[in-house]
């Protein structure tokens, strides 16, 4: 009995083995799971070397791209004297690399802004200077000699004259917080365009020129705010306060942007005589070759129309070279894609259906079309003007795929990255070498070496560790699949089945999607789901007996201009019935229990759950949308107006929203949000739920104090998807 009892011990341990080890929420929201990357990294001025923050953020390393060997320190916060850091979080080297700007105390601002305390650190004598003793700055910029930095605080323009002896001159006296901004986008133009600078040195290092943000006339929005924790914002402890700026909703007023210009030795002020209408845009500047003469970029308010303009600072001419119009309207990649170069500027443009690089000359001659083909370029990465050579990303063999390539100067194309799967690249200054990071929807990113041909010189994180840690946990196998709606239309898709998938079995399913313009959830690629890092939220639905979907709806990219602009005007309409669609073909696999389907999403993905839930059909148990835009009225205007004009001209289009579908709203539903979310109003929940209770509709709330759109701090991301998965069990 003794032996039996051993050897039953024994069984029952190796099948505790085989079983594997659970996923816990703890261990995702802590990041346990999160693949290894490589931290700010920079190509020097040599193109022989990068730059890398090291993993402590203690140092930053100089590496060769021909080998991928340390070759130096640049900076190391144990041996650097003028300033004791504990360690730093950001870096900027000049353009002549004698100097670094090294970045401390970073406090968010919006999306993309910040505010820091920089230091000057000078490599010759191992020191650091601060920037300036006059408070936090933001988007500090170095002139093109590395003589001066160009910087911004409480949106003025301040300069820094580093050969005489850190001089600090004020360029502008006239902003004032939710009035003028200089140098700096507003809101806006910052969420929506991308950008977090809005000023460059002229190529001779003697002019600046920026954009000033007029937003006196623009409305602003107030967001309650309480002491809470996580931080606790002592000074509400006894009363609630709040936080207002300017938001201009769709169909409102914007700021007025102007651009100018400033003489340094003069000391000279001018504005640029930029042709540009009252309500338009100036998503970009870009210093070019010329000193005379700064790119500006300007967009019409329907956003149809793109000019690139070359403007003097000295004379303030400006003269338009290029003009892009399409059909509906420019995709932001096309502003963000843009490259000007010593001799040419590279235009990204879906003007024959798909979104392919044309070459034109500084005077706005187009040379050739660099590329073509029904495929979508997604990436671009430059133009050499030593061999004419172009590089890019492409989905040219299928929108989940991603590859690198190189258009010759004769019209040859060849793949620098063959790999299936998601290639992304970062180039050295004169092309001849790039960081390759690869994954697929098996494999965590691997960041090798490449030469100009995509030969591997080296590999510098392969994020084995992590292959082997998941390999002891049950996951399920990731798949990439396609289905064809009842309408015709060709969808793509991912799934996650449980470990012990069964097809004799019936399985409840929890559809994830996003669905907003041009997004792509759906690649051959690791960064997938909800919690990204491998989908590894539903990695853990599954092992709790759910199969977890996710399908890109029409409106999303990579399948060109029809495919993503069919939206156009009504926004929510086609997205959610293709998910609709998509869940009624699940219902239809026999592997599923078409009683027991769900939805949700974040953000455009929880307006896309509230859209299909009311849509009309009853094919969803239960949904979750987290911070949902639930009126396109309340949301900003270079977003909204992009794919839905304005209020005025299309109110058909801004009537069909979850608030006007809340009689139909179908199945149990949880909304989430955070009272403090500066992109998507907490307004929005407010006013849907009170069109839910008139309509005597039932649903659960979920509701953040002082937390953004992101819903995190402390432990509050844990609580959140804590709440959905238990919501999921009570209902599925």
């Amino acid at each position: 009995m003794k032996r039996i009892g051993v050897m039953m011990s024994l069984l029952l341990v190796a099948l505790t083995l085989a079983a594997g080890n659970k996923l816990t929420l703890s261990d995702i929201t802590q990041g346990e799971f999160r693949p290894k990357s490589m931290p700010a990294v920079q190509a020097l001025a040599d193109g022989e070397s990068y730059a890398q923050l090291s993993a402590d953020y203690r140092r930053i390393v100089k590496y060769s791209y021909k080998t991928g060997k340390e070759t130096g320190v640049l900076f190391d916060v144990a041996t650097a004297k003028g300033a004791d850091l504990p360690y730093i979080e950001g870096y900027i080297v000049s353009p002549d690399g004698s100097r670094l700007l090294i970045q401390t105390d970073t406090n968010p601002i919006y999306r993309h802004s910040f505010t820091s305390t920089y230091y000057i650190y000078t490599v010759r004598n191992n020191r650091l200077a601060p920037l300036s003793e006059n408070g936090p700055q933001q988007t500090p910029l170095f002139s093109p000699d590395g003589q001066q930095i160009a910087f911004v605080r409480d949106n003025n323009i301040f300069l820094v004259k580093l050969l005489y002896d850190n001089a600090e001159v004020q360029v502008t006296k006239d902003g004032r917080r939710n009035e003028v901004i200089n140098g700096i986008p507003d809101w806006v133009n910052e969420e929506e365009f991308g950008n977090a600078r809005a000023m460059v040195f002229t190529a001779d290092s003697r002019q600046l020129v920026w954009v000033r943000y007029d937003e006196s006339k623009v409305k602003e929005y107030a967001m309650p705010l309480y002491k809470g924790l996580k931080p606790e914002l002592t000074d509400f402890a006894d009363y609630p306060g709040f936080y207002s700026y300017k938001y201009p909703i769709a169909g409102e007023e914007n700021s007025r942007a102007t651009v100018w210009s400033f003489d340094i030795a003069s000391r000279q002020t001018r504005q640029l005589q930029l042709p540009i209408e009252a309500d338009g845009y100036v998503p970009r500047l870009k210093m070019t070759s010329d000193a005379a003469q700064v790119a500006v970029f300007t967009l019409n308010r329907h956003q149809d129309c793109l000019r690139i303009f070359l403007c003097n600072p000295l004379s303030t001419v400006c003269r338009q070279v290029i003009e892009e119009k399409v059909p509906k309207y420019v995709r932001e990649e096309v502003v963000e894609g843009i490259q000007i170069s010593q001799n040419h500027i590279l235009l990204p443009s879906d003007r024959t259906g798909w979104m392919h690089l044309y070459l034109y000359n500084m005077n706005g001659q187009l040379l050739r079309q660099v590329d073509d083909g029904a495929y979508e370029v997604s990436e671009v990465y430059g133009y050499d003007e030593a061999t004419g050579n172009t590089y890019f990303a492409s989905h040219e063999n299928g929108a989940t795929d991603q590859r690198v390539w190189v258009a010759r100067k004769d019209g040859r194309r060849e793949c620098l990255t063959p790999r299936a799967g998601w290639s992304i690249a970062v180039f050295s200054k004169n092309f001849q070498y790039f960081i390759h990071t690869w994954s697929d929807i098996q494999t965590p990113p691997v960041y090798t070496l490449c030469d100009q041909k995509g030969k591997t010189l080296a590999t510098l994180l392969d994020n084995q560790p992590l292959q082997d840690k998941l390999a002891g946990y049950d996951m399920g196998r990731r798949e990439l699949f396609t289905l064809t709606t009842q309408d015709g239309v060709e969808l793509n898709g991912w799934m996650v089945k449980p470990a012990d998938f069964n097809p004799a079995r019936k399985y409840p399913v929890i559809m994830y999607q996003y669905g907003g313009p041009g997004s792509q959830q759906v690649k051959n690629a690791w960064g997938l789901g909800m919690a990204s890092q491998g989908a590894i939220l539903e990695q853990l639905l599954s092992q709790q007996g759910y199969i977890c979907v996710c399908v890109d709806n029409r409106g999303t990219g990579g399948r060109g201009a029809e495919f993503e602009k069919c939206t156009y005007l009504n926004l929510g309409k086609l997205e959610a019935h293709d998910q609709v669609e998509a869940a009624k073909w699940l219902a239809h696999q026999s592997w599923v229990d078409k009683n027991r389907i769900a939805i949700w999403g974040w953000s455009f993905g929880g307006f896309n759950t509230l859209m299909a839930m009311s849509e009309g059909s009853d094919v969803f148990r239960c949904g979750i949308a987290i911070a949902p835009p639930t009126s396109w009225r309340y949301y900003d205007t270079v977003y909204t107006e992009r794919f839905m004009r304005t209020p005025k001209e299309n109110p058909q289009g801004y009537d069909d929203c979850p608030i006007a579908r809340a009689e139909k709203l179908h199945g149990a539903l949880l909304l989430c949000h955070g009272m403090a979310d500066d992109n998507v109003h907490f307004r929005n929940t407010a006013e849907y739920t009170e069109a839910l209770v008139q309509a005597d509709k039932d649903f659960e709330q979920l509701v953040y104090t002082n937390r953004n759109h992101g819903i995190f701090g402390g432990n509050t991301r844990l609580h959140l998807y804590r709440q959905c998965l238990r919501f999921f069990g009570r209902n599925l």
